[in-house]
Order: C-alpha cells, then sequence, then structure tokens
C-alpha cells in the first residue's frame, strides 16, 4: 500500500481511481517517464499498508493527529464518517486541502446525507446543495444554476467532462449509488477544468473498495409503484489484502405523479485494487448506467392559454405521447496509476474513457396556446434523436513538498489531454404526420409513432481536443499565512465550430490568513475560459468568454474539523461577451463585437457537520443578482435562496431511532416569455418552501428501516423554462420506505 506522512496536513485520504482513454500511447508514455525521472529518489518499502478506518459513529471522536495519507489527491472518504462535512478535498488545486484551507467557496454532500435523506439521483443532490438551482426541462432534462450560470461542467473523480444540456446524455440522471460524495466548488475552475462556464464545477467521488469484507442490501418502495434495489460488495481477494475488489448495483422501476410515465433504471459499477509494490497502486474500474423512459414529456406545459392566462393543468398531466422516449446511457473505463516516492512525493496518472449516448424517439403536445373552450390551438413537437459523445482523457501529474527560504511549501504540476467526439443524427420531417392536437385538455398520448424516412435531416459531428499544462503552489509564508499560486497554459481546438484557442493562460491566485486555531480569513482570484465562434466585422474571431470570479471571506473549522463554517462575498464577470454590431462580417454574417457581459455580485454562508455527538446539520442561504449592463439577467435562478438539513439520533428510552427533517426555500423567479398577440411578457413564479422528514430504526447493528417523506405540506409549485414558454410541475408529496442490511 503507498503512504505518506503530510505533517502539514491532518487528513486521512481515500484510495484514488482514475480513468481510462483511448488517446495515443506515446503520450502516456512520456508523460509518466517525465513523472518519474523529475521525482525524488524512490523511498525503500518498509511499513505494511495500514488497515482500513473501521465505521465510525457520530459519536466518536474523528482522529486527526495520527496522519497516514493514501497518496490519490482526491480527499477523505466520507463513508462511515456519519458526518455532513468532509475532511480533506483536492477539486480546486488538485492540493489536498481541508475545507478551512481552500480559498473558495465549496459544498459537499456526504454519503451520510445521501442515505439520511435516499438522495438517490444527481438531481435530488443538487436539490439538497446550498446556492445550486435547478431548472426543469421536460421529464428528462434538467439544467443547473450556480452564481447566475448554467453548470455544464462535471467531473468524475477529478477528471473534467463537459455536458451538453440541449442533448442529454445521462450525466444528470446519474444514480448516486456509486459515489462517497459530490463536491461543487463554486465559481470559476479553470485551473483543472480548461473550458467551461464559470458558475461552479460538480465533482462526482466514486466509491473505493474497502480492506475488509463488508457490504450491504437494501430495498425500498414508495408512492406511485416507485421500487429500488441496491447491492454493494466489497473487500480483499487475497490473504495479504494487496488485492482488493468492489461491486455496487442498483435497479430502480419507477411511475410517476405524471399519467403514463415511468423510468426504469439499471446501474453496475465494479472497481479494482493491486498494491503492485508497497509504493505503487494500480486501480481499474469500470461504470455502466441505462435509464429507460416510457411517455417521456418534452417541452412542458404551455404557460398561457389562447386568452392570455395562465394555463393551469392537473399536476398529473402529461404532454408526452405513448411512444415518447428518451434513453440516455453511460458507460466508463478507468485506469489510475500512483507512486510514492522519498520525501512524500507522489506521482500519479488517471485514464478515462467515457460513453455518452442517447436515443430519442420523441413527440408531446407542446406548442401554442390551448383555446380553453375546446382545446384546440395546440400541435406537437415530434423529432428523433441519436447520438453519443465518446471522449478520451488522460491526466498525470507530481505532487509533494519542497523547502525554500528555511519553510515547506508544497507543489503539484500537471499536464492533461482530452478529446471528444460528439455524433448526431436529428429527424424532423416526417412526411404526411398529422401533428394537430384536436383537444389539449383531453390529450391521452394516444397517437402513433412518427414514421421517419430512411436518412437524417441532419447531422452532427463535431471533434473537440483540448490539452493543458497547469502548475500549483502553496507557499508557506508563515505559520499563519498561506498564499495559493497557479495557472493553466490551455489549448482549445473544434474544427466543426472553426475555433483554435492556443496559449490561453488562466490564473489562480488565494491567500488565507489563520486568526487562531478555529477561524482563518481569505481572498482569492479564480478564471476559466470558454472558446466562441463569433466574428467581428474583420473577420476576426473574438477572443474566448472569461469568467473571472473574485471572492473573500472566513472560514472555521470546529471540533477537529467534524463542523465546517464559511462566508463569503463574490463578484463574478464574463468578459468579451458577444453583442451586434450592427454591421456584417467579411462574408456576410453578423458581426459582433467584444464586451463586458454578465456580472454576478452576491454573498452565501453555509455551515455543515457534527453540532453535537448526535446531531448533524447542512444549512446554507445565498444571495446573488447577475446584470449585464445595468439590466438584470439570469432570472430564471433566485436571487435568495435558503436550505437546511438536519438529523439527530437519539437515545435512551429511543435509542436507536434517528429523526431528521429539511426545508428548501427560493423567493421569485421570472422569466420573457411568448404571449397569444406575439409579444413578449414577463411571468413570475411566486417563492417556493419545501418541507421534507426523515426516520431511521436501527433494529440491530445490521438491521434498519427508514421512512422518508417530502414535500410533506404537498405544495403546488412550478418551474419556467422561458425559451419554450412552458413549465413543469413539481413533484407532489412523496413517501418512500427503505429497508437495509449491513454486513
Amino acid at each position: 500500500m503507498i503512504k505518506q506522512t503530510l505533517r502539514t496536513r491532518k487528513a486521512r485520504a481515500t484510495y484514488v481511481a482514475g480513468r481510462m482513454p483511448s488517446v495515443a500511447l506515446t503520450t502516456l508514455t512520456l508523460s509518466m517517464a517525465f513523472i518519474f525521472l523529475a521525482a525524488p529518489q524512490r523511498a525503500s518499502a518498509q511499513s505494511a499498508a495500514p488497515e482500513a478506518e473501521a465505521p465510525r459513529q457520530p459519536s466518536e471522536a474523528v482522529q486527526l493527529d495520527t496522519v497516514v495519507v493514501n497518496a490519490n489527491q482526491l480527499g477523505e472518504i466520507t463513508e462511515d464518517s456519519g458526518l455532513y462535512t468532509p475532511g480533506a478535498i483536492a477539486t480546486a488545486t488538485r492540493l489536498v486541502l481541508t475545507p478551512r484551507e481552500t480559498p473558495q467557496s465549496i459544498s459537499v454532500i456526504t454519503r451520510q446525507q445521501m442515505d439520511d435523506f435516499i438522495l438517490t439521483s444527481i438531481d435530488d443532490v443538487m436539490e439538497y446543495t446550498p446556492g445550486i438551482s435547478v431548472v426543469t426541462y421536460d421529464s428528462e432534462r434538467t439544467e443547473y444554476y450556480a452564481r447566475g450560470f448554467a453548470i455544464q461542467n462535471f467531473q468524475y473523480d477529478g477528471i473534467p467532462m463537459t455536458r451538453n444540456s440541449a442533448y442529454s446524455a445521462g450525466n444528470t440522471l446519474s444514480d448516486t449509488a456509486i459515489y462517497d460524495r459530490i463536491e461543487v466548488l463554486k465559481g470559476a475552475t479553470g485551473l483543472l477544468t480548461g473550458s467551461g462556464t464559470p458558475g461552479a464545477t460538480i465533482n462526482l467521488i466514486r466509491k473505493k473498495p474497502t480492506r475488509e469484507f463488508r457490504g450491504h442490501l437494501s430495498a425500498g418502495a414508495g408512492r406511485w409503484e416507485d421500487y429500488r434495489g441496491e447491492v454493494d460488495v466489497g473487500g480483499p481477494l487475497n490473504e495479504s489484502g494487496t488485492l482488493r475488489a468492489r461491486g455496487v448495483a442498483a435497479y430502480q422501476d419507477r411511475k410517476s405523479h405524471l399519467d403514463r410515465y415511468g423510468r426504469e433504471t439499471a446501474v453496475f459499477y465494479g472497481v479494482l485494487e493491486a498494491d503492485l509494490t508497497p509504493d505503487t497502486l494500480l486501480t481499474l474500474g469500470f461504470d455502466y448506467q441505462d435509464n429507460k423512459p416510457k411517455a417521456s414529456t418534452w417541452g412542458g406545459i404551455p404557460l398561457l392559454n389562447s386568452n392570455g392566462q395562465f394555463n393551469d393543468m392537473p399536476r398529473s398531466f402529461n404532454n408526452g405521447a405513448d411512444f415518447s422516449r428518451w434513453e440516455q446511457y453511460t458507460r466508463t473505463a478507468f485506469v489510475t496509476l500512483e507512486h510514492a516516492f522519498a520525501n512524500n512525493w507522489v506521482a500519479k496518472a488517471q485514464f478515462n474513457h467515457q460513453i455518452n449516448g442517447y436515443d430519442a424517439n420523441l413527440g408531446a403536445a407542446a406548442s401554442g396556446f390551448p383555446n380553453p373552450a375546446d382545446g384546440s390551438g395546440t400541435s406537437m413537437w415530434i423529432g428523433q434523436y441519436i447520438g453519443e459523445t465518446k471522449s478520451d482523457a488522460v491526466d498525470a501529474y507530481l505532487s509533494g513538498p519542497f523547502k525554500l527560504a528555511g519553510r515547506e511549501h508544497e507543489l503539484v504540476v500537471g499536464a492533461s489531454v482530452s478529446e471528444s467526439r460528439w455524433k448526431n443524427d436529428g429527424y424532423w420531417d416526417a412526411p404526411g404526420y398529422d401533428t394537430n392536437v384536436a383537444d389539449y385538455y383531453n390529450w391521452q398520448g394516444k397517437v402513433p409513432a412518427p414514421a421517419w424516412p430512411g436518412g437524417p435531416d441532419y447531422t452532427d459531428d463535431e471533434t473537440t481536443r483540448e490539452r493543458g499544462l497547469y502548475a500549483a503552489a502553496r507557499w508557506n509564508l508563515r505559520d499563519d499565512l498561506k498564499l495559493i499560486t497557479g495557472g493553466r497554459w490551455a489549448t482549445y481546438r473544434s474544427r466543426a465550430q472553426n475555433m483554435d484557442e492556443s496559449g490561453v493562460f488562466v490564473p489562480y491566485l488565494g491567500v488565507i490568513y489563520d486568526l487562531n486555531d478555529i477561524w482563518s480569513v481569505y481572498a482569492s482570484y479564480t478564471s476559466i475560459f470558454s472558446p466562441q465562434s463569433l466574428q467581428d466585422e474583420q473577420g476576426k474571431t473574438l477572443d474566448p468568454l472569461k469568467g473571472n470570479n473574485y471572492e473573500a471571506g472566513v472560514k472555521a473549522s470546529f471540533y477537529n474539523g467534524r463542523l465546517n463554517a464559511s462566508a463569503a462575498v463574490f463578484q463574478l464577470d464574463q468578459d468579451n461577451f458577444g453583442i451586434e454590431t450592427g454591421g456584417t462580417t467579411p462574408s456576410g454574417g453578423v458581426a459582433y463585437g467584444a464586451a463586458q457581459g454578465v456580472k454576478t455580485k452576491g454573498f452565501e454562508v453555509e455551515l455543515s457537520g457534527q453540532l453535537t455527538p448526535a446531531w448533524q446539520v447542512s444549512a446554507g442561504y445565498t444571495h446573488n443578482v447577475s446584470r449585464q449592463e445595468g439590466e438584470r439577467v439570469s432570472t430564471l435562478t433566485p436571487s435568495n435562496q435558503f436550505s437546511v438539513f438536519s438529523s439527530y439520533k437519539l437515545d435512551g428510552r429511543l435509542s436507536g431511532l434517528t429523526v431528521g427533517a429539511g426545508a428548501r426555500w427560493q423567493d421569485k423567479t421570472s422569466g420573457m416569455i411568448s404571449a397569444p398577440d406575439g409579444q413578449s411578457v414577463k411571468h413570475t413564479v411566486d417563492d417556493l418552501l419545501l418541507v421534507d422528514l426523515m426516520a431511521r430504526y436501527d433494529f440491530t447493528k445490521q438491521l434498519s428501516g427508514s421512512l422518508n417523506v417530502s414535500n410533506l405540506f404537498d405544495k403546488k409549485y412550478y418551474t419556467i423554462f422561458s425559451w419554450y414558454s412552458t413549465y413543469t410541475w413539481g413533484e407532489p408529496r412523496n413517501i418512500m420506505a427503505n429497508l437495509r442490511y449491513q454486513f
């Protein structure tokens, strides 16, 4: 087992899981050779691998003084911690830091919180994450927002992947059974992400094998014929424990409050760890998920009827046809190799191959303004979209301490290469198909599927390549003062979009000052870029959109890291925003000029962890407003959000019973929508408060049962998608019962 002692870090970190690509092996070989040759001489292996940490109850103190860190740079495993807060994390810089040492806002939903509130999907997790708002397009698509910008940046064990929200392919339908925790890093994250949007990055950290045989079985049932089963087993494969594995499988067959709608989800995950030497760890793994819905909605319910009034439909109304479906799938294979050298240096290479695909044959009554007198005035949208994105990525880096001017500092240097190819066949023209909806208010979706022509009406084929060199250093200026500097030199190429950006520099700067053993103040500047194909009147392509995040705040860590708190003020700017100049390009197209774009200003407060040995809490309040040239934009997301989720383990006669509750509030949202007279009008959605409850009883040390109620007061609410001028009802009160056996 690889091990290293970090005197400056008081945390216990996880084993790593990496990824496998199909990019050129030459790049891989050269990267690894450089890392191993540049590193200090390898330390001799003297001690055996440490035993895996035993399950820890919330009432037990977290031991942070004895420090043995498995080399991985992913952070601390939250499974079995019993906490709603993480230990060490590494999403911001690849340096393994505690939340207090990280000069950015970061929210983490741990394994314990996911289990307590039965958060089985990424959508569920985002609903519970402070500062994140969710906009629903239809039954298979959602969009997440942070600080006024859509979140398109996903990471899997730290490997960046970009989501195409228009053609959803499994990202927001991911089942959480295979993850230890989900980290959301707020603001611009270009140091490790490269290109992307500046709102936030979602990092999904997979579960790792255990050093002892263990696992669990669970079965659950909920309202609307919602059934779910899960099995999770892991442990050593040989007597010495140098070979370990873990497998997870989950299956869910759920109906819905929507008429005729249902979805089947199948998930498989396997991971293998091998100690090639006491200092070298190899990790191999794969994950697989299929999402098969029926009677998928598309576009939601028209917001207005033909009289210009709110088109109030039942919450059970499904605008999808019986044949409508949007199947999505994900396939991932990954490999990680890491090696520990002398003086606590670690070299690591991660390789990832991922396929995200979809097969959508869609039809829905979504266009027009229904006449309340007879239901006339609407028609169907129909379309078929078949496509997938194949992505390959390699990331290799070297990390460790070094001495300068009599003090010890930390450094990480690395390189990454990625390539993704998206292919899509689109069908929209079905000659002779009748799209008229005779009576919208009596729509039952019982229409035949279109007979699509032999070939697609259009085809998308886009290949995107990115390369980057990055470095970050944590300078120990004084015992109470740390400075983090870093940057990324990035190259981005896309032939289909005629974009070629080379030598883009993305800076990172953060400073943390410890006021005492508990409180710290910090400030940071981070950045990210996104290439664009717009041209000016001279035919020159505009510089990439650049997101800059300025942040300052205070952080605290109580009870040896079992309770973390933070408060921050921030400003997020997007520069080089394209606006029409009124002129044309040399080729006759619309010309654009680069201008200062959207500015988001706000503040946020967050608290997570253990208030007492029996009391866990996760709470946050966020305020932000986005403006462009003085006008407010991004109004689909709320300016103010508050959430609190808590659980308490009772004792005495009620020993074995854990109870919990949560509340989510957001203020009004709005958007400009189309009206029957052809004008655009503003539609405002009222503020929203939802309350959830949970209870779990431990019958024995192995067997427990839980009951969860979401939307306790059956609040009737909806979100709008202004682009389509539609809305989608939120889920009514739901009840889920679950039985779990641990071994």
